[in-house]
Order: structure tokens, then sequence, then C-alpha cells
């Protein structure tokens, strides 16, 4: 399933639904004739894809105000219309507007230098470009790209541009939700928990367990809240939500008034008046929270917790600065490259989603397709034999390792990786990783033996003796890597003249080596590599991740198209 979709198979939509609803007899008329094409030729299979109206409007509406203040998009004074069915795809077809929302997502992913700003329309080399740098690092804050290409934008096909576009939404609205930025979040801990225990949970749960936390400090009677739909669709939770969290000094103060109505969507309405109060909208409708529509009720509460989190600690129970609960930069990089690939369910925390063996035996099922025998495997688990089960994954999961992909795990075993044990576990996932890059440079070579790290350094030398360039690559550990000169100047032997050489600088200091590092890498996302390094990783010179930026390189020059 592609992210973003709605599956449908011949059924009728309901009135004002859908913007595109195609079936055997039918293809809607506000689809611009790219996107119908595209799903004409789906026609024969079965299975189609739309988009609701109501979430492409509020996706339309937020975008508006998250980016009103780019200079270049200028979306103050030419804001994308929510009325047009396709005015949201055609402001996504430059690739501008997705690396700008990525960096709001995630500050410093793109180098806005590596972005082509200024260019006609009808300039589609440079429009691919972006959206190449875009979905790429997409990939590398962790979002599901494995169905989406450059040229699925560039023609505006609606389910897969609203898939990415939701992902990177969803990142940006749950960034701030964490122990660091929010160390009130403690308070939600139940008993017997510790802070780490909240990094096992997803944005979703963390926010019901908010959502409810702060009802029990309200009037509120009713029945917990378990869900983004059915349960808020009468708008009683919310009603009390807002009156709980919304300041005491806001004027005109909240009030409890909507619950007097009794029609569900005026409700609805007066409930969201009352949001308007402390300008928490969000752009959310009436219909939203009457259909319990999950993503746009999801929108709508985590930007009530990122405007009014309202969880202040007493002093006595605030954290000391260096016992924060928070993800690593190693940890969030693996989970993100796990999570790119589309590996269900979604990984939130390495350690506890990857104790029961599924997730790592579903990435050597990528490595090595149709080689994991799923017959010996637990898929769900049962009561007093939960551990037993999960158990047997793991221990089938190391001795996999061993054979056949010879992994070095001296001293791993299935039980480290049942009980989440931090070093064995991040071990054998850096080893997967490295499975995985060099499995697609073997296929791409078409060679029969496994590519090793000297035949990596023996292309980059070559590469960067045909293009005349004086760097070498000696190893990955080299800390002459750390100023990424090297590293551009393959990118520019791979593709060359895309390096603007006058924006590199040579000083050597930690700012200025950062600031070339993240242009090397938003350079190479461009010419195709899904690089998943970061920045730090190449200025502090991390041989692992190293290695993979080279790797990723090599398959961008294997697929690059040859003179």
């Amino acid at each position: 399933k592609d992210p973003g979709s709605t599956w449908n198979r011949n059924v009728k939509p309901t009135a004002g639904g859908v913007d595109r609803f195609v079936t055997k007899k039918d293809i809607s008329d506000d689809i611009d004739s790219s996107a119908s094409a595209v799903e004409k030729q789906q026609e024969a299979s079965g299975p189609y894809h739309s988009v609701l109206v109501e979430e492409r409007v509020w996706t339309t509406n937020w975008l508006n105000q998250l980016l009103a203040d780019d200079a270049h998009l200028n979306l103050r004074a030419n804001p994308i219309d929510s009325q047009d069915p396709q005015a949201l795809y055609k402001r996504c077809q430059d690739g501008i507007l997705l690396c700008k929302l990525i960096n709001i997502a995630v500050p410093k992913t793109i180098d806005e230098r590596a972005i082509n700003l200024n260019f006609s329309k009808q300039d589609i080399f440079r429009q691919s470009e972006n959206l190449e740098l875009a979905i790429n690092s997409a990939r590398g804050i962790g979002c599901k790209v494995v169905n989406i290409h450059p040229e699925n934008i560039s023609k505006g096909v609606p389910h897969l541009v609203m898939g990415l576009l939701w992902q990177i939404i969803r990142i940006q609205l749950t960034s701030v939700i964490n122990l660091k930025q929010v160390p009130g979040l403690v308070l939600l801990l139940r008993d017997g928990e510790t802070p780490e225990d909240l990094l096992k949970l997803s944005p979703e749960e963390l926010l019901l367990r908010w959502f409810n936390y702060q009802l029990q400090r309200s009037q509120y009677k009713g029945k917990p809240v378990t869900n983004f739909s059915g349960d808020i669709k009468d708008s009683e939770a919310y009603t009390y939500l807002l009156n709980v969290i919304a300041p005491s000094n806001t004027k005109p103060p909240l009030t409890l008034k909507p619950l007097n109505e009794t029609d569900l969507r005026r409700r609805a309405e007066l409930m969201l008046q009352e949001s308007d109060k402390i300008k928490a909208r969000a752009h959310i409708a009436p219909d939203d929270v009457v259909k319990g529509n999950p993503r746009l009720n999801f929108a709508f509460v985590a930007n009530l917790f990122n405007t009014y989190p309202a969880l202040d600690l007493p002093t006595e129970k605030v954290p000391e600065p260096g016992i924060v609960i928070e993800e690593t930069r190693e940890e969030k990089t693996y989970r993100n490259f796990i999570n790119s690939l589309g590996i269900e369910p979604h990984v939130n925390y390495l350690y506890s989603d990857l104790c029961d063996g599924l997730i790592i035996l579903q990435l050597y099922d990528i490595i090595r397709p149709k080689t994991v025998d799923w017959s010996k495997i637990y898929k769900t688990f049962h009561g007093m034999k939960e551990r037993f089960q999960k158990l047997n994954n793991c221990n089938y999961a190391v001795d996999y390792a061993k054979e056949p992909l010879n992994f070095k795990i001296t001293g791993i075993g299935g039980a480290d990786i049942l009980e989440g044990n931090k070093t064995l576990t991040l071990g054998l996932v850096w080893q997967i990783m490295r499975a995985y890059t060099l499995s697609i440079l073997q296929k791409l070579a078409k060679s029969t033996k496994p590519i090793a790290d000297k035949d990596i350094i023996n292309w980059a030398n070559e590469k960067l003796k045909s293009a005349n360039k004086k760097t070498v690559l000696t190893n990955f550990h080299d800390q002459g890597l750390s100023d990424s000169m090297l590293i551009c100047d393959l990118i520019d032997a791979i593709k060359p003249g895309s390096i603007q050489y006058h924006l590199l600088k040579t000083s050597g200091t930690p700012e200025v080596k950062m600031d070339n590092a993240l242009y090397a890498i938003s350079m190479a996302r461009k010419i195709g590599a899904p690089i998943y390094a970061l920045p730090d990783d190449i200025v502090e010179t991390k041989q692992k991740m190293l290695l993979t930026v080279f790797a990723c390189l090599m398959a961008s020059d294997m697929l690059a198209p040859k003179n």
C-alpha cells in the first residue's frame, strides 16, 4: 500500500468525499491528464487510489500558513488555492516547496544552496534535480519513498504527492514531542515506567496520553479517548481539553457552552470557535471532527500540544540536564533507514520495536528476497508463550545473520535482541544497513561476488582520476575527509559541473566543515544518492557512515546515464 492512499475497489464515492475516484467506468473530471493516465493504466489491476477533498484542502491551508514567510515561495502574496483540485500538485512540481517543507520539519536537512530556485517551468532537468533532492532528503528523515519518483510528482500523481506531503508534515507536527523539548512529558508516565519508556511510544500514543492526562485535570466525565476518530466526534472531549490547556489570561475566556448544543456539526463549529480564541484552530473544519477523520484530528491535537502543552513541572521534578532521555544520532539514523524502506510496523524506538525479530527478518528479506523461511517464524504472539515465540524469531535472526549473510556477530545471541541490548542491537543493525547498501551495488554491478570496501575505494579513485581531480581516497577513516572536499570532487566527477566550488570554504573551522558537509550531502542527494549520513558523520569522520556515503555515490554513478 502506497503512503497516503485510500484503496477503493469499484465503490461509488460519497458526495464531495474525494477529489479523484476511479472505477472501470468513471474517472473524475478534476484530475489532470497525466494523473488520469497513471490511474487509467491501473484499471486492469483492480485497486485504485483516491485522496479525500478535506485532506487536500487542509494540507493546502496548512502549507500556506507554515511557509507563508518563505521569500521564494511567496505564499503570503500568492497562496495555493485550496478550492482548485490541481493547485497543490502543481505547486509541488518544481520541488522547491517540498525542499522548503523538509527543512521546516527537520531543520538543516537540505542546504538551500543546492536547490535550483530560479528557472523556467519548462526546464524539466532542473525540476527533476530538485525533486530528486527532495525525495532523497525525505528518505533521509525517515519517510517511506519506495514507490515515489520524480516523475510521479512532476506529473502530479495525487495520492503519491499527498502521501509524501503528509509524511513530512507528520514529522513537522511531532518534532518537539520529546523529553528534551518538553521535560513535562514525564508527568505522563504510568506506575513502574521510566522516562525511557516514553521513547517506545508512537507520537499518536503520546498525544493520546497527553489528551487523557489533561481531561483528568478537567471536569470531563466521559470515557478515555483512545483514538482520533470515533472518540472525538461529539466534540465533548475537545471542549474540555481546550478549557484546561488555555492560558488563564485568555480574553475572552473559553467556556463549555458548545456542550449545550445537541446538533453535532453545530457543536463542532462552536468548539472550534473556542479554539479560535487561543489561535489553535489549525484549519480544521466541523465536518472533519464529526466524520472523525483520524489524520486531521491527529494534526489538530498535535498542534494543540505544540502550542499549549500545559505540562509545567514542579521545580523538584525537573530532570537534571545530564539525564534527559533522548534518541542518539546513531539510533535516529538507523531508525530513519528502516522506516524509509516501508517496513511495518513503523519503528519508533529501535530496541523495543526490533525485539520480536520481525522487523529484522523483513530487512533480511529485502537484502535477499525470498530466502527467509517464514514458516519458522511467529508473526503473532500468545500469552505465556510470547517470550518463547519472540526468542525463537530472534534466534532465527541471529542464525541467518551468520549464514547466509556472514555478519560478524560474535557474542550476539537471540536473547540480546529480545532484551534490547543497545550495543549489540546497534551492531547488528549497522551490519544490516551495510549489507543492504552493498547488495544494491552488487545488483547494479551484476556481480556474482559481494562488493568489498576496496572495490568502492578503487572505483572512487578511478572516477576522480578520470575527471582530473587531485584528491585521492585512501580509506574511510581518513581525517582529510572531514572538510568534504573529496566528496564534492567525486560528486562533480559523477555529474560534471554540479558542484559550485566557490561555495566551499577551506578555513578548516568546525563551522566551515559543517557547512561544507551539509552542501556535500545535499548535492549527493540531488544527483540521486540515497544518503542517510548526517553532516556530523562526515566532520567527525565516522568510518561506518562514510562507507555508506561512498557506496551510495557509487550506486548513483552506476545508474547515471552514460554519454
